[in-house]
């Protein structure tokens, strides 16, 4: 028996072995440094071959493998960071998933042994090693950034009723490489053992950095690379806790002992798309955008009754959210975050609106309970096994577009009400840029409120932008010049809002071609307009 049991181990020794030698060979044959090989091994002499595979093997073996439900990961641990690991899917896939024509890397963020933040990144189509880097978030909380890969700025669309993908030609990844992350825990792809939750804007942004940090240690590559963050919706709250976050930890970069180096985030830029993050000034500018004779998708006369009342709680709301920012507790912004989205909100759900986009109706037995059908077949693909093999998903997990508790877990920390527009001033000051842009047909976050938050906040670009002139903005593709919007911005563009015409709560979905403009010019410092 013990013969047995040693000759049993032997061959499954060996039979890891020779799967880890394919997954070495298999990288350094395409040149995609997926087993921590220097840039100019892609380019070594076969008769050198040997000596690369060792040193990569060296350097991988010293970080670790890790097998979960038979998928082989690389680890990679942080001094500077031991509760969290990065575990990064080797499995080379059976098929090509979304854009076959890019390198694409998924993996995990561990967070402890119980908790678990799942990415994906797809290189750029153009140049990989100097396009920016920029990481996308969808919002919610709790709404999964594959919703965004697969239904706005991804490399592919999903298809109907989700049974397969096609490319996306406006794609964000056309000039930069582009980062798709699941957090807070328990979204999407993403999961905990245990149950466990991050309730907060502030809480999430700290595991977004410790996972930057050892995403940019494994992949130095992208290190030196203009880097922005861009979310939408709830965003408007992630991405400055994010943005705020890098900034200061950046300041602490050279304090930090060489036994655990930080990496300094090359950060330039935070763009929030319809973002929900000046509460103070976005809640009121809900009447506005519901009742104004001035606004063409207003869902009420101006002297209704429904008018009216939506007036005077929203005088009421605004109390509220003044207690918020002043006593900046849990006991003071819940109340807000409760009578602010019941009151402001609540008479819109009975019209039979899609609230992320006033043109279109929403039958929620059909479209579902966001109101886009494509999310039911993004959860339907999403929860393929040949799927979550190709993006190194555990098959036991089920995929959520969604998830409500983390919605609610959210509202009942009063996180909604939180001030996040002040967090940008100081990354302002200190040279990062700052985008916000709007689908003007969306109710939830309104193009009104977004740009009134940007000339309210202060910021040393305050006078300017409240003084700059609208531009309009043209797409170029046709043979006429297209208006499809208008800028405004400030600080030779380092402070800009961009308000977009027939499209609602994810402009990327609705205007592909302006959307991807947008980024293009932004992420390469041109003007918008």
């Amino acid at each position: 028996m013990r013969l047995t049991l040693a000759l049993l181990g032997l061959v499954l020794a060996t039979a890891v072995q020779a799967r880890m030698l394919d997954v070495i060979l298999h990288g350094w044959r395409l040149g995609k440094e997926l087993v921590g090989m220097p840039s100019k091994a892609a380019h070594v002499a076969p008769h050198d071959a040997a000596a690369a595979a060792i040193t990569a093997t060296a350097e991988w073996l010293h970080a670790g493998f890790d097998t979960v439900e038979d998928q082989l990961f690389q680890k990679l641990v942080h001094p500077a960071f031991p509760a969290y690991q990065l575990r990064v899917a080797m499995d080379e896939p059976t098929a090509p998933f979304c854009d076959p024509n890019v390198r694409r890397i998924s993996g995990y963020l561990d967070i402890r042994d119980d908790a678990h933040l799942w990415f994906s990144l797809f290189e750029s189509r153009r140049s990989p090693s100097s396009d920016p880097l920029l990481l996308w978030l969808n919002g919610g909380p709790g709404c999964s950034s594959s919703l965004g890969m697969l239904m706005e700025m991804g490399p592919c669309w999903i298809d109907a009723n989700g049974t397969s993908t096609r490319r996306n030609e406006y794609a964000w990844n056309a000039e930069a490489n582009l980062l798709f992350l699941d957090q807070p825990l328990q979204v999407g792809y993403s999961y905990s053992e245990n149950g466990a939750l991050v309730d907060t804007s502030a809480a999430s942004a700290e595991d977004v950095y410790a996972f930057l940090q050892l995403f940019l240690a494994r992949f130095p590559q992208y290190a030196q690379l203009p880097f922005s963050v861009a979310a939408e919706s709830y965003g408007g709250h992630y991405a400055p806790h994010i943005g705020a976050e890098i900034h200061r930890r950046n300041q602490a970069v050279g304090n930090v002992t060489a036994a655990a180096p930080l990496l300094h985030v090359a950060l330039d830029s935070v763009m929030i798309g319809n973002g929900l993050t000046f509460p103070k000034v976005q809640f009121p500018s809900v009447v506005e955008y519901s009742c104004s004779p001035k606004n063409k998708y207003r869902l009420w006369e101006p002297d209704s009754e429904t008018c009216r009342s939506l007036e005077k709680k929203s005088e009421l709301c605004s109390v509220l959210i003044e207690q918020c920012d002043r006593f900046d507790s849990r006991l003071a912004c819940v109340p807000a975050a409760l009578f602010c989205w019941a009151s402001l909100y609540g008479p819109m759900q009975e019209l039979g609106v899609n609230p992320y986009d006033v043109r279109r109706k929403c039958d929620r037995g059909a479209d579902g309970p966001l109101c886009y059908r494509e999310i039911g077949w993004i959860e339907h693909y999403m929860n393929r096994d040949d799927v979550k093999a190709q993006l190194g998903v555990p098959r036991s997990l089920t995929y959520q577009s969604c998830n409500m508790e983390v919605n609610q877990r959210f509202l009942l920390q009063g996180d909604s009400m939180v001030n996040s527009a002040a967090l940008l001033a100081p990354l302002l000051a200190d040279g990062v840029r700052v985008l916000a842009y709007a689908g003007e047909a969306d109710f939830m976050c309104n193009a009104i409120g977004i740009h009134e938050w940007v000339l309210a906040f202060d910021n040393v670009y305050h006078n300017e932008i409240n003084n700059a002139t609208e531009t309009p903005m043209f797409v170029h593709g046709s043979a006429k010049p297209q208006r499809v919007g208008y800028t405004i911005s400030a600080g030779e563009g380092h402070l800009a809002f961009a308000w977009v015409d027939n499209a609602g709560h994810m402009v990327p979905l609705d205007q592909p071609a302006v959307a991807q403009q947008i980024v293009n010019r932004w992420l390469a410092h041109e003007s918008l307009a």
